[in-house]
């Protein structure tokens, strides 16, 4: 059974950086496409990046592009996701998600929620001085 275990959410005020990890367990990492989705009070989950299996590539949504860094660390079963320059906007809880993909790239559909196998229980995040 894989299991995602999300960490380092919290209170930032604006401008500010945090980082978001991601554990998984039950499985080896790099069978696993990752991603990383969010939703805001009264809002619908949205995507946010995604790494392909190995890290060779990378998206993100528009919002994020230039404040946002993806990074994943197989050899400890670990995602990451850098934010800087934080905006009010970003609050929300943040999701990890996983997906086995046989292919060492981002599938198109990367940004659908239903898409994906695993959720974590997701962490929250609060931008706001």
């Amino acid at each position: 059974q894989v299991q995602l275990v999300e960490s380092g959410g919290g209170l930032v005020q604006p401008g500010g950086s945090l980082r978001l990890s991601c554990a998984a367990s039950g499985i080896i990492a790099n069978n696993l496409l990752i991603g990383w989705f969010r939703q805001a009070p009264g809002k619908e989950r949205e995507a946010v990046s995604c790494i392909s299996r190995s890290g060779g590539s990378s998206g993100y949504v528009d919002s994020v592009k230039g404040r946002f860094t993806i990074s994943r660390d197989n050899a400890k079963n670990t995602v990451h996701l850098q934010m800087n320059s934080l905006k009010a906007e970003d609050t929300a809880v943040y999701y990890c998600a996983a997906k086995f993909f046989l292919g060492d790239f981002l599938p198109p559909n990367w940004g659908r929620a239903p898409i994906w196998n695993y959720w974590g229980q997701g962490t929250q995040v609060t931008v706001s001085s």
